[in-house]
């Protein structure tokens, strides 16, 4: 075990100005998800807050999306993620595409809680606090890692290129960045399963005992 978290240790700080690049870019993601809340125009937001509406609605609705659904679109929405990022670190010129799929995940997070909590002040808060935040302590790093990994396998493609050391063999590496992407991937599905037992089921007992929370507003 000692050897393993010294192995771990010793990656982290040599990559550090990676994983710190990747959560900068993922940050200001989230700051300008943020910031789109505040430009939108009135009648988008009424727009979109209408569809949140009908969604809470159907949470407590005959028609409520069943939990094996909720559990099989988050865990293959996620799966398709990290497949792509995956798939992008094995090519050079896909690097940039690996910058802004982070950059993208922040900004739909931000925008999201941005929102949430605009149209709905402190209850906002609390179902953001409920419905979004349990799932992404997971897969929040979980994004962050896969791009992470994605760029150290891109950027050791372009300097085997570039230092002509295309005969040594990328076999092992490989087999590391597959086997990482595994472990990623269990770890997404954890996360799924925290957002369709944890997560959902707590905003219907939210939405449940405040009495239809949007009625009030």
């Amino acid at each position: 075990m000692t050897l393993k978290n010294n192995i771990l240790l010793q990656h982290i700080k040599e990559n550090m100005t990676i994983y710190i690049f990747m959560v900068t870019l993922f940050l200001t993601g989230i700051i300008f998800g943020a910031i789109t809340v505040n430009s939108m125009g009135f009648i988008q937001k009424q727009d979109l807050f209408f569809d949140l509406e009908q969604y809470f609605s159907q949470l407590n609705g005959e028609d409520a999306i069943a939990s094996k659904d909720i559990l099989k679109r988050s865990f293959f929405y996620h799966m398709k993620y990290l497949f792509l990022l995956f798939i992008l670190g094995l090519t050079i010129i896909g690097l940039p595409v690996v910058w802004i799929l982070v950059f993208m995940k922040g900004l739909v997070i931000g925008f999201s809680v941005g929102f949430i909590v605009n149209q709905l002040g402190g209850k906002g808060l609390l179902l953001a606090t409920i419905s979004i935040a349990p799932q992404n302590m997971i897969i929040i790093p979980v994004y962050i890692i896969a791009g992470s990994l994605s760029m150290m396998f891109s950027l050791s493609l372009l300097q085997k290129l570039f230092g002509n050391r295309m005969s040594r063999s990328l076999g092992r590496p490989f087999l590391q960045y597959l086997f990482a992407f595994s472990v990623l991937l269990l770890s997404a599905l954890g996360s799924s399963l925290i957002e369709t037992f944890v997560a959902n089921e707590g905003l219907k007992a939210v939405i449940r005992t405040t009495n239809a929370i949007l009625t009030n507003l």
